[in-house]
């Protein structure tokens, strides 16, 4: 089943050679029979008479292309934060996420597996991260550590949550989580529209008023089910027996959704602090 994840939205058709083109028709092999059994922490069991010559993607690949993803964005905050001016910072995080949206785009559409790619998101995120969350802080002294640790409270909880079965990604689910996402972007695109005409926030979603606190936390309650479709595709792509470099792939759907997050969890803060 296709991710429905906006950086997996066209599901897993082609990523060899930085892309896939195998996604949809089961495991790949030269000879013998395709997998017969499903461990997300291992290969896929073969035959015995099937050949042993390709590697695929298990949950461990996805772990630590994940966690060196997310490493590589925090670092590079962390850089920003602490060794640049924040009037530099600033002005590399304009371009930066000017750069880094193309570059998502690009990863998106054309389903890119790579770790360059990825990495290089990460880093171009991780300036502007960097530069918004030292002024937040600035603002509001230790708003940056409430923020983290509530993002990864909800990433952990999602998790457990996927883990467990207590919700489970069905394709009604994945269609209710879709539609809530792009009807809240299109919100979101038309009040920016509408104030680039007007004066202020036209439609107070961004005031820190009761309406913008509301948009948040609709926001931070779509990215945490954005998690979920994350999770499943990270397993789907184990069970359809996608190769190890896919990985790459998934970590920057799961580095996406999680900035998102933090993003939202750091903005809903700063109107209760105010």
């Amino acid at each position: 089943m296709p991710s429905s994840n906006p950086a997996f939205s066209r599901g897993f058709p082609a990523a060899g050679n930085g892309q896939y083109a195998g996604w949809g028709a089961g495991p790949q092999q030269t000879t013998g029979a395709v997998p017969t059994q499903y461990d997300p922490y291992g290969k896929p069991v073969q035959s015995p008479y099937a050949a042993t010559d390709r590697a695929y993607m298990t949950m461990d690949d996805v772990v630590t292309k994940t966690g060196i993803s997310f490493l590589v964005t925090v670092l590079s905050a962390a850089a920003t934060w602490a060794l640049l001016p924040e009037s530099l910072a600033w002005g590399l995080a304009i371009p930066a996420v000017l750069v880094a949206f193309v570059l998502g785009m690009v990863i998106s559409f054309k389903q890119i597996a790579n770790p360059a790619a990825t990495l290089a998101y990460g880093i171009l995120y991780g300036v502007a991260l960097g530069a918004i969350s030292e002024a937040f802080n600035d603002i509001y002294p230790g708003i940056v550590m409430q923020a983290l640790i509530g993002t990864f409270g909800v990433f952990a909880g999602m998790l457990v949550v996927y883990k467990t079965g207590a919700i489970r990604v069905t394709p009604k689910l994945t269609r209710w989580v879709v539609g809530a996402l792009v009807g809240a972007l299109v919100l979101t695109l038309v009040n920016v529209v509408v104030g680039l005409f007007t004066d202020g926030d036209p439609l107070n979603l961004r005031d820190g008023g009761p309406v913008a606190i509301g948009f948040s936390l609709l926001m931070i309650g779509i990215a945490a089910f954005m998690l979920l479709l994350d999770f499943d595709a990270a397993d789907e792509a184990i069970r359809r027996g996608a190769p190890p470099k896919f990985a790459w792939y998934i970590a920057f759907g799961l580095l996406v959704t999680v900035v998102w997050l933090y993003m939202e969890i750091l903005r809903l803060l700063s109107y209760f602090r105010e």
